[in-house]
């Protein structure tokens, strides 16, 4: 591993930097979690439990393409040199795909086509994210780090916050009353009965990417091409065969890719079916829903600035464990939650309405946007401690490849839960089936929380010592 070598890169090269997370944060919070996502299992699945097992399923094999391919293409990268070339192939795939969802009308015959273009803007933009990853300890001295990444995570959700209030509020209308979030009839004629706001966030996720993205290509640096093309691809995969070799030897940074393994794909599945579960367990709206996900993104925003400021203090390895617990507690409370029960306790009874398990669901999703913000702005710098600047991008790809190996093992888990409980031989209905898919996640968090020790976090040894 490499000490922090003081270089730095200009003000508006770290900005275009921090922008990328704004500009991608809006897939994230509009297609996979609360307008896209829930519209999808509401209103183009035949039900919302199929509609669960169908979204786990594409973007599981999403998630799978990702960990098959992405050590082998970061170990070419590291050996090549520069990654813009590389996050502008992935970003294109990306937007196609979030485009394309425009076309994933209610009661879709061709469902096959829908799942195939939520799989690819997965595959997309994921990808996208882990080049972009890697530039970040070439832009400041490692003792910044961590501020960097949570300030980018933290920008990050304002865009989430902000992109989603403009489609709650100007373009996603209720079918029934016609009316967006803000009392409005939806912008640019988009019809409420056939769901156009909500299908619009495909377009507007992929629109608003390309806009902001630019500032990253435009004045961040990248690193110099380190060889010619010629054997680029030998030289990549030989680096990978050599790290993977020496990767169980390497203690703290093997454990570190397994735990991050397990506590990522458990807060990306929780992102995933939040949205999902709250339609078809509470009753949720896409207007509730939404205003769910602004609190989620109001608090990730100060949750992953915070954790930069407790990161810089304290190390990446205490926010990481601080926010996954959290985290646990949270799924916990969530899955123990319905529209007439809170922590398994009837607050009301059958056919009766009650305020108190949306005030709980809305509680729990505060927690969880911030506990998420600060646990994902963490990582990126406990990965930083474990690798070198020249293993940065193969580090990034192995931190993909340990992360989707479980994203397509959590939405799969769930999918699988979900009919499994589903099935006539249990008899559960369609919102107990929902509970119990869940659950799984829980059990992530705390395989992820049992290997944490094992790793090694430079910024605590360091502050320990001073």
């Amino acid at each position: 591993m490499a000490e922090g070598t003081g270089e730095r890169a200009s003000r508006r090269g770290i900005w275009g930097w921090m922008l990328f997370d704004w500009a991608q944060q809006p897939f994230h919070t509009l297609i996979i979690t609360f307008v896209f996502a829930p519209y999808f299992a509401a209103a183009v699945a035949p039900d919302a439990a199929r509609g669960q097992e169908l979204w786990g399923y594409a973007t599981g094999i999403g998630g799978l393409l990702i960990a098959l391919s992405s050590p082998v293409l970061g170990a070419i990268a590291d050996a090549a040199g520069p990654r813009k070339p590389w996050i502008v192939a992935f970003s294109i795939l990306g937007v196609v795909g979030c485009w394309m969802l425009w076309f994933a009308v209610p009661g879709a015959e061709n469902m096959a086509m829908v799942l195939f273009f939520i799989a690819l803007a997965v595959f997309g933009m994921e990808f996208a994210a882990v080049f972009n990853n890697a530039m970040m300890p070439t832009l400041v001295p490692r003792s910044e780090l961590g501020r960097l990444s949570g300030s980018a995570w933290g920008l990050g959700y304002a865009g989430g916050l902000i992109s989603l209030v403009i489609v709650l509020g100007l373009m996603s209308a209720s079918p029934e009353t016609g009316r967006t979030l803000l009392g409005l009839d939806p912008i640019l004629g988009l019809d409420p009965a056939m769901r156009e706001g909500d299908r619009a966030a495909g377009p507007f996720t992929a629109i608003w990417y390309v806009v902001f993205v630019l500032p990253m290509f435009l004045f961040t640096p990248d690193v110099a091409r380190r060889a010619s093309a010629k054997g680029m691809v030998s030289r990549g995969l030989r680096r990978l065969g050599d790290t993977l070799k020496r990767l169980p030897s390497e203690r703290s940074y093997f454990s570190f890719l397994m735990s991050s393994m397990f506590y990522r794909d458990a807060l990306n599945a929780l992102y995933a079916f939040g949205g999902i579960y709250a339609a078809g367990v509470l009753g949720w709206s896409i207007i509730q829903i939404g205003i769910f996900g602004i609190l989620a993104n109001l608090t990730g925003a100060v949750g992953a600035w915070y954790g930069g400021i407790l990161d810089q203090r304290y190390g990446p390895r205490f926010v990481v464990a601080i926010s996954a617990t959290l985290l646990a507690l949270c799924c916990l409370l969530v899955i123990s939650t319905t529209d007439t029960e809170v922590l398994f306790v009837t607050v009301a009874a059958a056919g009766e309405t009650s305020g108190i398990p949306d005030i709980v669901f809305y509680c729990a999703g505060a927690l969880i946007g911030a506990a998420g913000g600060s646990l994902q702005a963490a990582s990126r710098t406990l990965l930083v401690d474990q690798v070198d600047k020249e293993r940065v991008t193969e580090a990034f790809g192995l931190y993909a490849l340990s992360g989707k190996a479980t994203t397509f093992i959590g939405p799969f888990a769930v999918a699988l839960a979900t009919g499994f409980f589903a099935s006539e031989a249990f008899g559960f209905s369609a919102q107990d089936a929902q509970r119990l898919g869940v659950t799984p996640i829980i059990l992530l968090f705390v395989i992820g929380l049992v290997l944490l020790p094992m790793v090694r976090s430079r910024d605590y040894q360091v502050s320990n010592k001073a």
